[in-house]
C-alpha cells in the first residue's frame, strides 16, 4: 500500500514538472497572434516591465496605425521552435530569433530580430512573458521616433494621334500669384480687378491670402493661365503685387474644343474619390481623369505612385520609385479631327470618321463643345453654370450615344431584303401618290415619301430618291422575324466592343408591337437607335465585299491586319448592287446628296432625315444625316449627324459639310 502511495506522489511530481510553461511554447503562441494581427491579445503576453512602459492603447494602437499607414499585407512572422526542449534551469530570461516579412506600399520588407522572454511569478505558479520594445515593429525604430510615409507622384502618360501629334500633353503653363506686401494702398481695388480679369471671386482670392503660411513677402498662387494668352499676361502684370510664375508643370490639351469630348480632362482628386479608390495608390495630391479617354485609360495613364517608409533623421525602411504612366497612341488624325469639328461647330451634332478598309478611327467630334483647358486653368462659376444650363448640352459627347438613323438605314434594309430573297433589285414596285397605308391599319397611320414623281420604283430608284414607302412595304415583305434577325446580324442589340464606351444600338423597346412600327423601322424610324460609330461600321460592308470592319481607336504597333466585326453580312454581289446605288445618290441629279456638285472627289453615300416626335400630333424636329465614303481606293468614311436641320431645309444641310472634309482630306 505504501509503495502505491509513493508511486502516486512521484507521478504527480513528474507530471507537475512536465506541465510547467515552456518559453518556446509561449513565444510560439505570441507569434501566432502576431500573424493574425491580434494586437490586444498579444499585449496580454507581455512582461510586467513592458506593460509599465506601454499601456494597451500605446501598444495595440501603434501596431495598428503603423501597419495601416504602410499598407501591410501578407504579414508572416516565422519562429522555428528548437528541436530539443530548452534548458531554462536557473535562467530568468531567454531569447529566440525570428524573421518578419511583409508587403507594404513601398515594396516588400523583411528583417531578422530577437525576442527576449522573462520568467515571472504568477498567482498560480510562474510563466514566461515577452519583453517588448519598438524594435519589434522595425529594428530601426526607437521608442521616441515616428515612422513616416511619403509618396511621389508618377508622371502621367500622354495621349498622341496617329502621327505623334499631342492630344493630351504634359507641359508648362503660367501661374498668376500675389505677393501680399506689394499690393500697396489699393489692395482691395487690385484684388477686385484681378478677380474680374481671371473670372474668379474676390472671396476665393482673399481665402488664398488668409492662409496661415502666408506672409507679406510670400508668393501666393491664385490660378493657372494659358501660356498662349499673351494679352492676358500683359494685362495682369500692370497690377501691383501680381506676379507670373512661368514653367509650372500642368496638363494641356492642344486641340481645345475640337477634341474635348474625345480626350476629356483631368482634375484634382476629391475626398469622395479618394475614399472610393482607397488602396489603389491615389493620394490627396493626385489628379484623375474625369471624362473622355483621360478617364477610359486612367489606369494606364496614371502609372504607379512611389512610396518611402522612413524614420526622420534615421533610416529608410523601404522605398519604391514611381512608375510613370503609359503613353497612349491613337488612330486619330489631328488634321481630320480639326476639319470635322470646323464643319459642325456652329451646330449641335456629331461626326465620326473611320478608314473603312482598316477600321482605324480617324476623327470623333461632338458639338457644341467646351475647352478642356478651362478645367486646368480654373473655370469660373459663371462659366460652369453656362455649360450646365445650356439646353444644347455642350458637355455631352454625342458620338457614343444612339440616335434614330432615319434613311441611312435603308441600304441595310435593302441588304437584308436581298439576302432574304424578298427584294428583287430589278423588280418595280407600283407606288401612287405621296402617302400609303395598308387597308388593315385602323389607327390612321400613313407612310409619307419625299417625292411622288415616280410610280414604278425599283431598288435603285428607292435608294436614290430615298423612298420611304418602298422600304416600308419592303420590310413588311421581309417580315418581322427575318428583319429582326437581319439587323442583329449587323450588330444590333450587341455591345460594340470599342475602346470608347459606346451605347448599344437597339431595334425596339418591346418588340414590333404593330405592323406600323415594323414599316417605320424599315426606313430607319420607329424605335431603332444607332450610334454613329456602329453606323459607320455597317457602311464599311459596301467596300469590303459584304464584311463589316471592326472599328478601333488605339494605334496598333504591328502592321495593320484587317479585322472584321461581322463577316459576310451580305454577299459581295449584293454589296456591289447597293454600292452602285449609293454612288448614284451623289452623282445622279435626282440623288438626295447630288448638290453641291464638287469636282475632283468621287464619293458614295446616303442622306437621312430622322423625325423626332413625342406624339403624332406634335411638330417634329429633325436630325439630318449623311454617311459617305470615297470610292477610289476607299480610305475615308464619314458619318455626320446635325440636330434640328429642319430650320436649314433638311438633311441636305449636312451634305456640303461632309463633302468639304473630303475636299480637304
Amino acid at each position: 500500500m505504501k509503495k502505491f502511495i509513493y508511486f502516486g506522489i512521484l507521478m504527480f511530481l513528474l507530471v507537475g514538472c512536465s506541465e510547467k510553461p515552456k518559453p518556446e511554447d509561449r513565444f510560439a503562441d505570441y507569434v501566432e497572434l502576431w500573424n493574425q494581427q491580434k494586437f490586444s491579445e498579444m499585449y496580454d503576453k507581455l512582461a510586467t516591465e513592458t506593460k509599465t512602459t506601454y499601456d494597451e492603447t500605446a501598444f495595440s494602437g501603434r501596431y495598428q496605425l503603423i501597419y495601416e499607414s504602410i499598407g501591410v499585407s501578407n504579414l508572416k512572422i516565422q519562429f522555428v521552435k528548437p528541436e530539443e526542449e530548452v534548458d531554462v534551469k536557473d535562467k530568468e530570461e531567454i531569447s529566440f530569433p525570428y524573421v518578419v516579412s511583409m508587403d507594404t506600399i513601398a515594396g516588400p520588407v523583411e528583417f531578422e530580430h530577437e525576442a527576449t522572454l522573462v520568467r515571472e511569478e504568477t498567482e498560480e505558479s510562474e510563466d514566461w512573458f515577452v519583453q517588448w520594445d519598438t524594435t519589434h515593429i522595425f529594428p530601426q525604430l526607437k521608442a521616441d521616433q515616428e515612422l513616416k510615409v511619403s509618396s511621389s507622384e508618377p508622371v502621367r502618360g500622354q495621349i498622341f494621334d496617329v502621327n505623334g501629334e499631342p492630344l493630351a500633353q504634359n507641359g508648362f503653363v503660367n501661374e498668376v500669384g500675389i505677393v501680399p506686401g506689394k499690393l500697396g494702398e489699393s489692395r482691395d481695388q487690385t484684388i477686385q480687378e484681378l478677380a474680374t480679369i481671371l473670372e474668379a471671386s474676390v472671396e476665393e482670392i482673399n481665402k488664398a491670402l488668409s492662409q496661415k503660411w502666408v506672409g507679406p513677402e510670400t508668393y501666393v498662387p491664385i490660378k493657372k493661365i494659358n501660356p498662349q494668352n499673351v494679352a492676358l499676361k500683359e494685362k495682369l502684370l500692370t497690377l501691383d503685387g501680381i506676379m507670373i510664375n512661368t514653367g509650372i508643370e500642368s496638363r494641356y490639351y492642344p486641340l481645345g474644343e475640337a477634341a474635348a469630348h474625345l480626350i476629356g480632362y483631368v482634375q484634382n482628386i476629391n475626398a469622395e474619390q479618394l475614399k472610393e479608390l482607397a488602396g489603389e495608390g491615389y493620394t490627396q495630391h493626385s489628379v484623375i481623369g474625369r471624362v473622355g479617354l483621360e478617364q477610359v485609360f486612367e489606369k494606364r495613364l496614371r502609372g504607379e505612385v512611389g512610396s518611402k517608409i522612413y524614420i526622420p533623421e534615421g533610416e529608410v525602411i523601404a522605398e519604391k520609385a514611381p512608375i510613370n504612366g503609359e503613353d497612349i497612341f491613337l488612330t486619330i488624325d489631328v488634321g481630320l479631327q480639326r476639319k470635322a469639328y470646323e464643319q459642325i461647330k456652329a451646330d449641335a451634332g456629331t461626326a465620326v470618321a473611320i478608314n473603312p478598309k482598316t477600321g482605324e478611327t480617324l476623327a470623333l467630334v461632338s458639338s457644341p463643345s467646351y475647352d478642356p483647358n478651362d478645367f486646368i486653368f480654373g473655370m469660373s462659376g459663371t462659366r460652369w453654370t453656362e455649360l450646365n444650363d445650356n439646353p444644347l448640352k455642350p458637355l455631352l459627347a454625342r458620338f457614343n450615344k444612339t440616335f434614330s438613323p432615319g434613311s441611312t438605314l435603308k441600304p441595310i434594309t435593302a441588304a437584308i431584303g436581298l439576302q432574304a430573297g424578298t427584294i428583287n433589285p430589278d423588280e418595280k414596285m407600283k407606288i401612287v401618290g405621296k402617302t400609303w397605308h395598308k387597308d388593315t391599319w385602323t389607327d390612321g397611320k400613313k407612310i409619307t415619301r419625299v417625292s411622288e414623281g415616280l410610280t414604278d420604283v425599283n431598288l435603285n430608284d428607292a435608294l436614290v430618291t430615298s423612298d420611304n414607302i418602298y422600304f416600308a412595304r419592303a420590310v413588311l415583305d421581309i417580315g418581322q422575324e427575318s428583319f429582326l434577325k437581319g439587323l442583329q446580324a449587323y450588330g444590333f442589340d450587341e455591345e460594340l466592343g470599342y475602346e470608347f464606351p459606346t451605347r448599344m444600338s437597339t431595334i425596339t423597346n418591346n418588340g414590333f408591337t404593330s405592323e406600323g412600327l415594323l414599316a417605320d423601322s424599315g426606313y430607319g424610324q420607329g424605335e431603332i437607335q444607332m450610334s454613329p460609330i456602329h453606323l459607320s461600321s455597317t457602311y464599311s460592308a459596301f467596300v469590303n465585299e459584304g464584311n463589316m470592319i471592326k472599328p478601333f481607336l488605339e494605334k496598333k504597333e504591328n502592321d495593320l491586319k484587317t479585322e472584321y466585326w461581322k463577316e459576310q453580312v451580305m454577299s459581295p454581289e449584293h454589296a456591289n448592287t447597293i454600292l452602285s446605288s449609293l454612288v448614284q445618290v451623289v452623282e445622279n441629279p435626282a440623288g438626295s446628296a447630288h448638290n453641291p456638285i464638287v469636282e475632283g472627289i468621287s464619293i458614295a453615300g446616303k442622306t437621312g432625315t430622322a423625325e423626332l416626335k413625342a406624339s403624332k400630333d406634335t411638330v417634329a424636329e429633325e436630325n439630318g444625316w449623311f454617311v459617305a465614303f470615297n470610292t477610289d481606293q476607299p480610305n475615308l468614311l464619314i458619318a455626320m449627324m446635325i440636330e434640328n436641320v429642319k430650320v436649314h431645309g433638311g438633311s441636305k444641310y449636312v451634305v456640303p459639310k461632309v463633302k468639304e472634309i473630303f475636299i480637304t482630306h
